[in-house]
């Protein structure tokens, strides 16, 4: 006999913020927002600006790939300055980490490129479009030619800003001044074409068309901030027991107020977020820490006669009414990380030599020369990091009897690797078996500092 079995039904969990219909977010004001501004323009300042930047006769910011060099002010990095890479790397990790346990996901809100770009392309709209409630009637009007004329300014904008990024960007891997020359005198290379293309579509599609989709679908760090945040991190939050329940009323209905919260549910906290949560369901993934949601319900307070801080910037230990503790171990392992981080970066970049010798023994077996005696070919590499030219003396050690052809003393150029031909020749009395060691020296004049060495082999015949 068959057995019935029960079934509950569930429903369908409703679609992420953004998922079905295009975000509008709403123009506002507050402090959170002036101090954004102010970061934005600092970082665009810097992106834009540093690569004009003039150095000792060359761009002062440069990863000239060609060179395999990147120059950033006097300091010029080699392939083999990679491992330096690697720590900074490691120091914006622990960096994140850090900012995350104290407060949240404020670098998504205030300095990743995403956020900062598609704010930028968000003010095109409005100067394109108008406000929220214009744009929302534009998207529902017919095809006129006030919204073509409308749209075509809009997407104009997006591809001037897309543009100007995709240069500045290219610019920073090729000397932008020949490139904007190159470019206007339509004799830019095939490569460089193809990248400025390419990064101009990537800005005017991430920033313009998938904006809040690349956080909720691409970027991990929503995902993991979860694992990170605990109850004394500062995150945007509401105060559900100071709005709740919440309700519309005028502003002077004081027997209203009375009976319900100070959330008046104007709905002003979600029209004004770039990813279209609603911050009273509490934190999500999808909150990018704009805190575009606080100035919104700040400036609604202001109206009420209410004071500020329903939604704001607290712990979940402040929310339950205790006092946020901020000196706690997770908090200050991050830090003590950072620290040393910064600290063992600061010194490689100090300690690292500026001269480095690379010595490469010619592949061909060893010779005699006129006199008898066994001659071993070499090239010296040399490698002037530092920012002005040096004069380098090469001595061989390693024999007590031996000759040399080849320089001296050579003049290497600030930032630059020159190859030195150099011939050791040895008696074959001098040499104790069929491979012996050579030892290059390299030293600079008028620079105090540890001769920078290259051990190799010298062949000669084999001993019976």
């Amino acid at each position: 006999m068959s057995r019935l079995i029960s079934v509950k039904q569930i429903e369908s969990p409703a679609p992420a913020p953004g998922a079905t219909q295009k975000i509008q977010p709403r123009s506002f004001s507050g402090v959170y927002r002036r101090l954004r501004i102010a970061g934005g323009l600092v970082l665009f300042a810097l992106y834009f600006g540093v690569a004009w930047l003039d150095w000792g006769g060359r761009q002062a910011v440069l990863w000239d790939l060609a060179e395999k060099k990147f120059h950033i002010f006097s300091a010029t990095f080699w392939p083999e300055d990679l491992v330096l890479l690697a720590a900074i790397l490691l120091i914006c990790a622990f960096g994140l980490f850090f900012l995350t346990v104290l407060a949240g996901r404020v670098w998504c809100g205030y300095a990743c490129p995403q956020s900062v770009w598609t704010w930028v392309f968000l003010w095109a709209e409005r100067l394109a479009e108008g406000d929220r409630n214009r744009r929302l009637k534009l998207d529902a009007a017919p095809l006129t030619a006030n919204k073509v004329a409308r749209r075509g300014m809009k997407h104009g904008l997006w591809l001037l800003i897309g543009l100007a990024t995709a240069i500045t960007f290219v610019g920073y891997f090729t000397p932008i001044r020949g490139l904007v020359a190159d470019l206007i005198a339509m004799e830019a290379s095939g490569w460089a074409v193809f990248w400025i293309f390419f990064f101009t579509s990537a800005t005017y599609l991430n920033a313009g068309w998938l904006r809040e989709k690349v956080c909720f679908h691409m970027c991990p760090y929503g995902r993991f901030q979860s694992s990170m945040v605990d109850a004394d991190s500062l995150v945007i939050s509401y105060d559900a027991a100071r709005g709740e329940p919440r309700g519309s009323r005028k502003k002077d209905d004081v027997q209203v107020s009375q009976e319900l919260g100070d959330c008046i549910d104007c709905q002003m906290c979600v029209q004004v977020c770039p990813t279209g949560i609603d911050i009273r369901d509490g934190l999500q993934m999808e909150c990018i820490g704009c805190a575009a949601c606080i100035d919104a319900c700040d400036s609604i307070m202001d109206k009420m006669g209410y004071a500020r801080g329903l939604v704001r910037y607290a712990s979940e230990r402040d929310l339950k009414g205790g006092k946020t503790n901020l000196l706690r171990p997770r908090l200050v392992g991050y830090f003590v990380f950072l620290a040393l981080m910064i600290g063992l970066f600061s010194w490689g970049v100090a300690s690292r030599p500026l001269v480095t010798l690379d010595v490469e023994r010619d592949r061909g077996m060893y010779r005699y020369t006129g006199g008898g005696n066994i001659e071993n070919s070499y090239l010296l590499k040399l490698t002037n990091k530092d920012s002005s030219p040096r004069y380098l003396v090469i001595e061989v050690g390693g024999f007590e009897e031996f000759s040399t052809t080849g320089p001296g003393g050579i003049v290497v150029g600030a930032g630059e690797r020159v190859e030195v031909p150099f011939s050791v020749a040895v008696p074959s009395s001098s040499l104790d078996s069929g491979a012996n060691d050579v030892v290059f020296e390299v030293s600079s004049l008028n620079h105090e500092g540890a001769v920078i060495t290259g051990t190799t082999t010298f062949l000669g015949p084999p001993k019976h």
